[in-house]
């Protein structure tokens, strides 16, 4: 993402993957106000700042390599990106989780590297809404994300509406955020902790289970899992019975992708239980992209008890996630990475 201001711009303007997009959609412009806001009030402490006019009209171009809308974060990415550009235009240093959180939820934790937690907070104004680093991206080096794209198309139903509705007619989810979620929280940050993958992965995945079980349980219900989704599911528990232990784990957020965590001796192997479970049918050589993976030779015995029927329409996209948790937003200094030209145009 790249942000600029200039006294010859006439409107704010915004461009997404190269296509300028409604900049007064109502959740850009609350991180457009918030961050002006945040601005104006540091200059009137008498802090000296960068000299730019909030008067200036903005320019923003943002791109982003992974499917949209298709519960794979992209919009968590994107405001994440969008915040932190904006407030190192204006020369901001505060605390920006809670201003991301306006664009997307999920932004606030995208704001930190690692392991992150985001606080509900207390008050009406959602101010103490925002993320905290339960721990750094260089806590768990064996930690790998593989992601399985199963559908990149725009999902039906969004994350936000879909939220809406389970808030308003899924008792289950009630009883799952007054009830579950609290405890859960402290488990997950204790195996997180302790780098203990199994409890982890276990967790993980009763937690994504339950997510869905409140989007099926909503009226009228929300299918973000597909068949595929499905099969990814079962193909998951089969391996781990066969080792005997939990060696893999995936969570599905409000979409059918499937993101799956493993440690980095196992990744090999099931990416090629993967590529047999699901051959590829129409992207042949682009099956695996990404972060190179190695080879690994199977056993007849994991054949026979985990890939069963051969089911196409499974890929692990380009470019692959960071193959263990990342940093949150970085600043890049190399100016051809810059998305806007010298005249504030993509």
């Amino acid at each position: 993402t790249t942000a600029a201001a200039s006294r010859d711009f006439t409107e704010d303007r915004l461009w997404l993957n190269g296509k300028e997009a409604d900049v007064g959609h109502p959740r850009v412009q609350a991180c457009l106000r918030e961050v002006r806001r945040l601005a104006r009030k540091r200059r009137g402490g008498g802090e000296d700042t960068a000299a730019l006019s909030l008067s200036y009209k903005i320019h923003i171009a943002s791109e982003n390599n992974f499917p949209t809308a298709a519960g794979l974060a992209s919009s968590a990415a994107g405001y994440a990106c969008l915040v932190s550009a904006l407030a190192r235009l204006y020369g901001l240093e505060e605390e920006l989780s809670e201003v991301a959180r306006r664009g997307s939820g999920s932004a606030c934790r995208s704001m930190f590297g690692g392991f992150v937690q985001w606080q509900r907070g207390e008050r009406p104004d959602g101010t103490d809404s925002l993320a905290l680093q339960v721990a750094p991206e260089t806590h768990w080096p064996e930690l790998r994300v593989l992601v399985l794209v199963v559908s990149g198309e725009k999902k039906p139903v969004g994350s936000t509406a879909g939220m809406q509705t389970s808030v308003e007619t899924s008792p289950l989810l009630k009883h799952r955020a007054e009830v579950v979620v609290p405890e859960r929280l402290a488990q997950m940050m204790r195996h997180i902790r302790e780098r203990d993958f199994e409890g982890f992965g276990q967790l993980a995945m009763r937690d994504s289970n339950q997510f869905h079980a409140t989007c099926l349980d909503t009226f009228p219900p929300i299918f973000y899992l597909t068949d595929l989704s499905r099969h990814v599911i079962a193909l998951a528990h089969r391996y781990n019975a066969h080792h005997g232990h939990t060696k893999v784990a995936y969570t599905f957020d409000a979409g059918p992708n499937a993101v799956i965590f493993a440690l980095a001796d196992t990744v090999a192997e099931f990416v090629e239980v993967v590529r047999r479970s699901f051959p590829p049918a129409t992207n042949g050589d682009q099956f695996v992209r990404g972060l190179p993976v190695g080879s690994a030779e199977l056993s007849p015995e994991l054949v026979a008890a985990v890939v069963t029927e051969p089911v196409p329409g499974i890929r692990v996209p380009e470019p692959c996630p960071a193959p263990q948790p990342g940093p949150g937003p970085q600043l890049v200094d190399d100016p051809s990475q810059h998305l806007l030209g010298a005249d504030g145009l993509p």
